[in-house]
């Protein structure tokens, strides 16, 4: 287990375990932890008071509501741990450098390219690791890294080093566009084709490793059917319909859209994550398709705002900022600036997209109960944001008001 935050630093001055939760009782059975909430999110629509919750080798043994104090106590509020969808770790680079002077989304992929010709792979490290280092500390224990450098063994050691839960989302990246060779900045992202983006990938190990189509527009219309191929039964994620331009430019390739494309090509289902998709056709279905969305990116980028699908998850993608609350809260409101109505999604709706472990492959993840992971991620109910909050709203005040910093604690299980 990895600990962050003011109790790890504790027991750290005191000699203690930063990686609680782990220890082996006499007679070889799994010690029991015992944290102490004084509330807790169990799912619904409100959060639980005087909450128990018995950890054992990183995992949830029971949860116990309406008890006394006992055990560790985690003073405020507690939620599970946060899922970061979509990362490219190494755009944190360009914080503060774009974000002068005008541009669009095309504007800015130029000097996102000119960071990557200079990548590294001790540079991809580093920059991986402060990202994953500012996640837990922002109550983020899992993150997909969407990954088109390919720096894996970089990304892999930074993510161990910290101790954030990592799926490696490793991006087949071919062309340039439609029709197009990849440019000089993009050839080192292509591996040829589908079969050696493959072969390369499937020799990976070290982390949980799902497949990335990283566009319609970089890989082609034929090498489709071997990344989906590759895919089955891993997590597939993929850029989609993120610029007006992507769908006008795929639908005179192809005569379809950019979901109509992958649909053909059975890129789409429970399985797979459609990342942004901005700008979809009222024709396109992503049926059972999570939609992740990364609004702090999008609104960087100019990309424009979507509407969000029942099945939702969240990212930070380029690192403009790294806060998964602030993500989850601007769903709803850019939606109601773009139509001038309140209440598309409630409070517990974008807190389940903000801890969608699922997407990344992580289905025992994102909840606390009895057998799920036992990440635990515990906000300050003291903080300047969430003092006036009361415990019958309190799940609106975390979700509308509450931001990164407000994160005291961040417990990532096994």
């Amino acid at each position: 287990m990895t600990r962050v935050g003011e109790a790890a630093r504790g027991e750290a001055a005191a000699g203690g375990e930063v990686a609680a939760g782990g220890e082996v009782a006499a007679g070889g059975e799994a010690a029991v932890t015992t944290y102490f909430a004084d509330y807790a999110w169990l799912g619904g629509d409100a959060v639980t008071a005087d909450v128990a919750i018995d950890v054992a080798r990183g995992r949830i043994v029971a949860v116990r509501p309406g008890v006394e104090r006992q055990g560790e106590h985690l003073r405020g509020v507690t939620i599970p741990g946060l899922a970061n969808a979509h990362s490219h770790a190494f755009q944190r680079a360009l914080r503060g450098r774009v974000q002068r002077g005008g541009g669009s989304f095309w504007t800015w992929r130029e000097d996102m390219y000119a960071l990557a010709t200079t990548m590294t792979p001790d540079r991809c490290f580093e920059l991986a690791k402060g990202a994953y280092a500012e996640m837990l500390r922002a109550g983020i224990t899992t993150v997909g890294e969407f990954d088109y450098l390919h720096c894996s063994e970089a990304l892999i050691a930074a993510a161990r080093e910290v101790g954030i839960r990592l799926t490696l989302l490793d991006a087949c990246y071919l062309a340039g566009g439609f029709g197009e060779p990849p440019n000089a900045a993009q050839q080192r992202f292509s591996d040829g084709d589908a079969t050696q983006w493959a072969e390369r990938v499937a020799r990976i190990t070290g982390a949980k490793v799902g497949a990335a189509i990283h566009s319609v527009r970089a890989v082609p219309r034929d090498q489709l059917d071997t990344v989906v191929e590759f895919a089955e039964g891993r997590p597939l994620h993929f850029h989609v319909s993120e610029q007006r331009a992507e769908n006008e430019a795929c639908l005179a390739a192809h005569g379809l859209t950019p979901v109509q494309l992958l649909a053909e090509h059975g890129a789409l289902g429970p399985d797979s994550t459609a990342v942004h998709a901005t700008h979809l056709a009222p024709t396109d279905d992503l049926g059972e398709t999570t939609i992740c969305m990364c609004p702090t990116t999008e609104r960087d980028l100019a990309d424009g705002i979507g509407d969000a699908g029942p099945r939702l998850a969240l990212g930070s993608d380029s690192h403009a900022v790294i806060d998964l609350f602030e993500e989850a809260r601007a769903v709803e409101l850019n939606l109601r600036l773009k139509t001038e109505r309140r209440g598309h999604f409630t409070a517990a709706q974008l807190l389940t997209g903000a801890t969608n472990h699922g997407c990344l492959g992580w289905d025992d993840a994102g909840r606390i109960e009895p057998g799920a992971r036992a990440d635990l991620v515990t906000l300050d109910l003291t903080s300047p944001r969430l003092e006036t909050a009361q415990p019958d709203t309190l799940l609106e005040s975390i979700v509308f008001a509450a931001t990164a910093a407000d994160v005291t604690s961040t417990i990532v299980g096994c």
